[in-house]
């Protein structure tokens, strides 16, 4: 049996870790330096970077920072903000990531998941969705929840996975940040409707959100999270001890 997988994340803001709510009010955490060391040797399976203010910012991902947390963590490292072109992915994959998310940038050139999946392979590209429900439908959002693209998210999700994007982070925009559990009717629908690696983000609280994910939703590959990991509401060791407990497979 596959095993889950739990991931902590950076959203990384002028070179801090910072958190929100619903993609908002965001505050000061920690260096992301210090914070990916930390969950390098606590038990994470992964690690994400985002720098969250890139796409919005109109600019490339810092690197500097980038290269520091890459060299201080021995764990998969998936990096994304502000990655437009593959010349932006052969940057970020030189800085250290093992994988790179795309997000806004493939919404701008859609044919950049195929060019990058084409050059690096479909398990080095991570589409990153940003979701809200609007008037009931899922739609898109770029440029850091704040733009609605206005297309149709499981649609879009559909045509990025075809055109090569080897995983999908589901970051619902209605939950994140509100910790009271993963939006799994959303994920639901995404699960439904591909077959590669599908990570949740957005709306955990509490380690019983994590069961209830994994249980719902078999088909969930890993549950993503920032501020119960970055402010210890949750340790990564008791989450992994009780989902070993529920009979829920995960490296420990």
């Amino acid at each position: 049996m596959i095993t889950k997988r739990i991931i902590p994340c950076l959203d990384v803001k002028d070179g801090r870790v910072v958190k929100g709510v619903n993609f908002e009010g965001l505050n000061d955490v920690s260096s992301p330096v210090s914070l990916a060391k930390f969950y390098s040797s606590c038990g994470a399976d992964e690690l994400v970077f985002y720098d969250i203010t890139a796409s919005s910012d109109g600019r490339k991902l810092f690197t500097d920072i980038l290269t520091e947390t890459a060299k201080s963590v021995f764990i998969p490292l998936t990096v994304g903000g502000g990655i437009n072109t593959v010349a932006d992915f052969d940057r970020v994959l030189k800085c250290g990531a093992d994988k790179v998310s795309v997000n806004s940038g493939a919404i701008k050139n859609p044919a950049l998941i195929g060019e990058a999946a084409r050059l690096y392979g479909d398990q080095c590209v991570v589409l990153s969705v940003d979701i809200k429900r609007v008037d009931g439908v899922f739609r898109v959002f770029a440029k850091g929840g704040r733009e609605n693209t206005g297309m149709e998210a499981i649609e879009w999700i559909k045509r990025c996975v075809g055109n090569g994007a080897g995983e999908v982070v589901v970051n619902s925009i209605d939950t994140d940040g509100v910790k009271k559990g993963f939006d799994i009717p959303m994920l639901k629908a995404v699960c439904d409707a591909v077959s590669v690696p599908v990570i949740a983000s957005g709306g955990a609280g509490k380690i019983s959100d994590f069961i209830t994910l994994f249980k719902t939703l078999p088909q969930v590959d890993a549950g993503l999270a920032a501020s119960i990991f970055h402010f210890g509401e949750v340790a990564i060791s008791d989450l992994k001890a009780e989902m070993q407990k529920n009979d829920i497979y995960t490296r420990l």
